[in-house]
């Protein structure tokens, strides 16, 4: 294929290229910017294109891997690395020091929480908290596998509201 005959399938294929690139893109000046960037690689590569084969397919390729190389090199540009050395230990994890009693709290108020169960409720939700499959517990228990699944689900619901001061808030 001469330059002229690539030339002009290449000019052909602008007006496809430019509404794949306005998709990548999501902005117009840099879609313009990606069809010209493309338009010039295939130029300046055009002898590793293999006459017969797909064309626009070979642009698409083309198009979309300029994209992705674009778009890595600007999230490395945006990416701030602190070469400095760590002289002063902020937020070192080294200086921290842990009060678990919060944690007590949380684990006496959830064992509370999980006593006022009802016995029909606390046995299953235990059992499953500890690892056993559904069937398992009714096997164990000699009730159905529905029984299980609701006894659990209603612990479930308990537990939640009586643990409610610890949900989450904005």
């Amino acid at each position: 294929m001469t330059s002229l005959e690539f030339s002009y399938k290449v000019d052909q294929l602008t007006t496809t290229l430019k509404p794949y690139a306005l998709r990548l893109t999501k902005d117009r000046e840099d879609a313009n910017d990606l069809l010209q960037e493309t338009l010039l690689k295939a130029f300046n590569n055009r002898d590793k294109f293999a006459p017969g084969t797909n064309l626009k397919a070979w642009m698409y390729t083309i198009m979309k891997n300029t994209f992705i190389t674009n778009y890595q090199r600007m999230v490395r540009r945006n990416t701030f690395i602190d070469t400095t050395e760590n002289l002063h230990f902020i937020n070192s994890s080294g200086t921290i020091t842990c009060n678990k009693a919060m944690g007590n709290f949380e684990m006496k108020d959830i064992q509370d929480a999980v006593c006022k169960l009802g016995d029909c409720y606390r046995l299953p939700f235990l059992m499953h908290f500890e690892g056993y499959k559904y069937h398992e517990i009714a096997e164990e228990l000699c009730i159905p596998i529905g029984t299980v699944k609701n006894r659990i689900h209603i612990a479930r619901k308990e537990l939640k509201a009586l643990l409610s001061i610890y949900a989450y808030k904005n």
